[in-house]
């Protein structure tokens, strides 16, 4: 009888921890980037910074994704795989327009450096995000 008489508070109970844990664990894996995101971004300097975990992590969470249509698992791995994806995303649009930025501004004060008067400075075209993204790929290779 007394069983019964909790079931009002254990059930909802229940789905909130049920609903806290999914949420923990689709938002887990982001957690520890938003700092480093946010030291790049204050310091425009993403040296410290491996872009081939961010490519391992893309990798890995693109074949979670195409496993799933083969063999259905929980959504919560689901929505953390595809989080994961825009979050990796996010961290290499920062890293490649921060490093980009950083390349044009040696290339300015080596311009300038070099105190001649008949070079002039030139500024690299505009890239889309793509062919930035490779090109910080292989460089580091």
């Amino acid at each position: 009888m007394e069983a019964e008489g909790l079931d009002w508070l254990l059930v909802p109970l229940h789905q909130l921890v049920s609903w806290g844990a999914a949420a923990a664990m689709v938002f887990g894996g982001v957690v520890p980037y938003v700092p480093q995101y946010r030291d790049i971004r204050r310091t425009q300097n993403a040296d410290g910074f491996s872009t081939y975990v961010c490519l391992v992590l893309l990798v890995a969470n693109i074949l979670r994704i195409l496993f799933w249509f083969g063999r259905r698992f929980e959504s919560p791995l689901l929505w953390q795989s595809a989080i994961m994806i825009l979050t990796m995303l996010l961290m290499l649009k920062l890293c490649t327009q921060v490093r980009v930025a950083n390349e044009l501004n040696a290339r300015r004060r080596s311009f300038a450096a070099a105190d001649s008067k008949d070079e002039e400075v030139k500024v690299a075209p505009r890239r889309s995000f793509l062919v930035l993204l490779l090109h910080c790929y292989f460089i580091e290779m």
